[in-house]
């Protein structure tokens, strides 16, 4: 299984999972560069799968399927391109490998991630639920199923991997090291962002430098408190707290 970040528009990645002579794409923004890679690798598109209904994640999905007619687009009931519906608990196979769709709002209020278990073991592909340093921002979902779908992906095994779908990673660095100055993973990040692609990244390295991950650290709730002028009570207040100072970081 081999999974590779296609650049697409100005800062996505439409993932390609290749097992075989056979791919899989994620979050398609445009047809254009999933056909390209397709072609220069020899490959046959089997699947796509789509985590929300924003253009920038689902414009190639019908494109797609019009060029690959027995490829099955994979989303939710918001995806109008989608020809197999899928919801929270969905299975299905890829080669001969089990994926299971989690809901992942908060976000979009249906956004949903595709958790992939192979032998090395658990991809996920997030969308815009979590990026390396940060999450996505709120538009039709809430601050609070955001954090609840980020207490879920912590639960995961340290070593699983995150697959989002835009390179943010140096901007949300950037903020990060506003709520930590004194955080040394995240200075260390900071200089290693300055090549892309920054992404996949394990949950391990997420835990050490994405604020949204930490609001249970002292030092975080703190700084949170300082910048917005009160008290944060738990990590939900904290959460939404780092979210509203990130929407109005420069």
């Amino acid at each position: 299984m081999k999974i590779t970040p296609v650049k697409a528009l100005t800062d996505n990645y439409i993932w390609m999972i290749q097992h075989g002579n056979r791919a899989v794409c994620v979050d398609p923004s445009e047809p254009a560069p999933v056909l390209e890679f397709l072609v220069r690798n020899r490959l046959m598109l089997a699947q796509t799968w789509v985590t929300h209904p924003h253009p920038d994640h689902e414009g190639g999905a019908a494109a797609l399927w019009r060029a690959y007619m027995e490829s099955p687009v994979y989303g939710e009931t918001d995806i109008e391109a989608a020809t197999h519906t899928v919801t929270a608990g969905t299975q299905f196979t890829f080669g001969d490998v089990q994926v299971t769709v989690w809901a992942t709002p908060g976000h979009t209020g249906r956004h949903i991630s595709y958790l992939m278990e192979t032998s090395d073991g658990i991809h996920v592909f997030c969308g815009d639920t979590l990026f390396s340093a940060g999450c996505g921002r709120v538009f039709t979902g809430t601050i609070e199923q955001l954090y609840d779908s980020f207490q879920r992906f912590n639960q995961l095994p340290e070593g699983t991997l995150f697959y989002p779908a835009h390179e943010y990673t140096a901007a949300n660095l950037h903020f990060a090291a506003h709520i930590e100055p004194d955080n040394a993973d995240i200075q260390a990040a900071l200089k290693a962002a300055e090549h892309t692609p920054t992404l996949p990244v394990t949950l391990a390295h997420e835990r050490r430098v994405n604020p949204f991950l930490r609001t249970e650290i002292p030092a975080v709730r703190q700084r949170a408190e300082a910048l917005v002028g009160k008290t944060l009570n738990n990590g939900l207040a904290v959460f939404a707290a780092l979210r509203g100072l990130k929407n109005a970081y420069r």
